[in-house]
């Protein structure tokens, strides 16, 4: 019986140790694959070849093993020129933008009408002769006008004015044009003939209106105008003044067609426009200044530097304030950024750098 138990126990034990058998052990690692490592290794071996034999730059980054090759930047094709000087349009040939701008601008253009000072004439007769032009402008044109007694008063009143912004360089009718901004300014010149026969009075008159381009003071041309002979009752005044009226009024159309004609052939190169620069030591900046505004214009001519001032002409088909748009412009990209106007009269402007 002892015998059994034993036996029995020693059974239950066998059992308890079979159950008890451990885990597998866990199935080896798959080899690596030898295609992975042959492009890295063969891609350390080019970088180090390209190295040594120069083929690469050194110090710029190489991409890491098995990172694809980077392109070749586009924008360095597409990086933009440095800007350059523009030669000018040919003269004559007009945009179609400028050809409209042209076309306005001759249409409103603005006169102012003297009477030639150097000719020995009555000034009650220079009155009338200017103020029937004047009339014209007004009634026929639409335009306003400089009267007489403006003109006179003007020149009284802006002596100080005159000699501070010309020195004297300009005539004073010139400059008060400028001030009226009129293109173009017209002086009368005339003699008449009277006389009486029957208690009656007889004149005629005989003339010319200069045109003038106000800008340059340059003589554009002339119209000549010679009146019938006029009969008036009251007096020989009167006749004469008659006389003056007619020619003068029957010149008008003539002249006004004229000068559209004589401006117009007159601008191959565009309008001119005056610009000073006062306060310029920088002469490097200035030439910066003068290619900077040549590219938003036709054209820029030099005319004078110094320490003190510089001198441009400026020619375009653009308005004023478009010119003064373009001054601050240019002027920006030369690095003059506290450049400002100092005064503007008509299509003259004096700037300073503000140095």
């Amino acid at each position: 019986m002892k015998q059994r138990a034993i036996l029995v126990a020693l059974l239950a034990a066998f059992f308890l140790l079979s159950s008890c058998v451990s885990a597998p052990p866990p199935a080896p690692a798959a080899p690596a694959d030898s295609s992975g490592s042959a492009p890295a290794s063969s891609a350390d071996k080019d970088r180090a070849k390209a190295l040594v034999q120069g083929g690469g730059d050194a110090g710029s980054q190489v991409p890491p093993a098995g990172a694809p090759a980077a392109s070749p930047p586009a924008a360095a094709a597409a990086a933009p020129a440095a800007p350059a000087d523009v030669p000018p349009p040919p003269p004559g040939k007009l945009t179609p933008e400028e050809e409209v701008f042209l076309q306005n601008y001759l249409a409103r253009l603005n006169y102012m009408v003297y009477y030639d000072e150097g000719a020995v004439i009555d000034k009650n007769y220079a009155k009338t002769a200017v103020n029937q032009a004047n009339r014209y402008l007004i009634e026929r044109m639409g335009l306003s006008v400089l009267d007489f007694d403006q003109v006179e008063k003007n020149k009284k009143d802006q002596q100080a004015a005159y000699q501070a912004e010309t020195g004297g360089a300009i005539d004073l009718i010139q400059y008060l044009a400028q001030k009226y901004n009129a293109d173009a300014y017209v002086e009368i010149s005339f003699t008449a003939t009277p006389s009486a026969s029957g208690g009656r009075y007889f004149a005629t008159a005989q003339g010319s209106m200069k045109i003038f381009d106000t800008s340059t003071g340059t003589l554009l041309g002339s119209v000549a105008f010679q009146s019938p002979q006029v009969m008036s009752p009251v007096s020989q005044e009167s006749a004469v003044s008659n006389a003056l009226a007619a020619s003068v009024w029957n010149a008008m159309p003539k002249m006004t067609e004229q000068t559209k004609t004589l401006i117009q052939n007159s601008l191959a190169r565009g309008i001119r426009y005056e610009i000073v620069v006062q306060n310029t030591p920088d002469s490097k900046a200035m030439s910066d200044f003068r290619r900077a505004l040549a590219r938003q214009v036709r054209e820029v001519e030099q005319v004078s530097y110094s320490a003190a001032e510089t001198k441009l002409f400026v020619y375009t088909f653009q308005s004023r304030d478009k010119v003064e748009d373009a001054v601050y412009a240019a002027a920006e990209r030369a690095g003059l950024r506290d450049m400002y106007l100092v005064f503007n009269r008509g299509k003259a402007f004096t700037f300073n750098t503000g140095k």
